[in-house]
């Protein structure tokens, strides 16, 4: 960790640590973040459910008008 020392890291603010943070995921391209199979067989599996239960499903709109109706 040549360009930021983790003295320095650790001299910023929370806020300004969680915008490094940021920063740094935001520079990232998808190709070079790795994906193990588990987390695509588990996205596809949840897929599999959304599809299933979408006739089910209740829009945020109703359930807002719910919850503010409730207040």
């Amino acid at each position: 960790m040549n360009a930021l020392s983790k003295i320095a890291i650790s001299d910023l603010t929370v806020e300004e640590r969680l915008e490094l943070i940021e920063a740094l995921w935001d520079s990232l391209e998808e190709k070079d973040v790795p994906v193990p199979a588990w987390h695509m067989a588990e996205l596809e599996r949840r897929m599999q459910t959304f599809e299933q239960d979408k006739a089910r499903s209740v829009s945020w709109d109703v359930i807002r008008a719910e919850l503010e109706r409730d207040l």
